[in-house]
């Protein structure tokens, strides 16, 4: 058996939550779907924007990165129906491949864009190359352009970046979890993915569960290129695991959830980020 790779000792805390977001994996012009968790490609897009990349440039320090995903809120998922060309006069309807326009009944096209609604993430990302991490941290303190979780339509809500800390891993596990226990609770079921295996996560084992070890399935989202004209996504391998956590780690929503989050990071983090009251 091979020996476990150790837990990286630093890493980028991000808070993954906005009314709706959206993290396309397989979807098309017609047919934008979302997959329930950010992505890989959608966190190195997010990174790739608050540094000011172009589509088209080089990225190979982001694909080194390692995605490590908490579910705080699944969410639902809402379908929204667009229309694109309809009711206009025919030279200014949706131009063909073939460079002609459609007439009659096709010049209406109908496209079905999936999101998630409500849905609240915390996520770990690491590198094995740990100097890029404060240029990345910096860059989401003052990105060049607008960060947004999947599509542009779906801008964060309150901070997103939380800090650049020493075991992050831990934390991941130990941050209060933006949602509402039920009164009577005693412990909650945490979902978290991962693109490495997750057996390091937790402070004790939990016989009978998944420890996460072994690939839960796949998911087509790592980038090769995001040239627009040909961007290119390979398959990897997905890690999921959950967690029985205490109830009493879960904060609720909204001030009571953040004023417990600027509590957590003030007392076990060395530069916490700044979360608004």
């Amino acid at each position: 058996m091979s020996t476990p790779s150790p837990a990286p000792t630093r890493g980028l805390l991000l808070r993954l939550a906005a009314p709706l977001q959206s993290w396309g994996e397989t979807g098309t012009f017609n047919e934008r779907d979302t997959a329930p968790f950010p992505t890989r490609s959608g966190v190195i897009g997010l990174l790739a924007a608050a540094l000011g990349r172009k589509r088209g440039e080089d990225i190979d320090d982001l694909v080194t990165l390692s995605l490590t995903v908490r579910t705080d809120r699944a969410g639902v998922v809402l379908r929204d129906l667009h229309t694109v060309g309809g009711g206009l006069p025919a030279a200014r309807t949706v131009t063909t491949a073939e460079g002609k326009k459609r007439t009659g009944a096709t010049a209406t096209l109908l496209s079905h864009r999936y999101y998630l609604a409500d849905a609240a993430f915390t996520a770990v990302v690491t590198t094995a190359h740990s100097e890029d991490l404060a240029s990345w941290a910096e860059a989401l303190r003052n990105p060049h352009w607008p960060p947004y979780l999947g599509r542009r339509s779906c801008p964060p809500e309150g901070p997103l970046l939380l800090g650049l800390v020493d075991d992050p891993l831990h934390h991941l596990v130990h941050l209060p979890i933006a949602r509402r226990a039920r009164p009577d609770s005693k412990s909650v079921d945490v979902v978290f993915h991962g693109d490495q295996p997750l057996d390091r996560l937790g402070d004790h084992p939990q016989p009978g569960s998944d420890d996460g070890s072994t690939p839960a399935g796949e998911v087509t989202d790592d980038p090769i290129d995001f040239h627009p004209r040909r961007r290119a996504y390979r398959a990897r391998p997905r890690y999921q695991r959950t967690l029985t956590l205490p109830a009493d780690r879960c904060k609720g929503l909204a001030a009571g959830y953040l004023t417990a989050l600027g509590d957590y990071l003030t007392r076990h983090t060395t530069r916490p980020e700044s979360i608004p009251a």
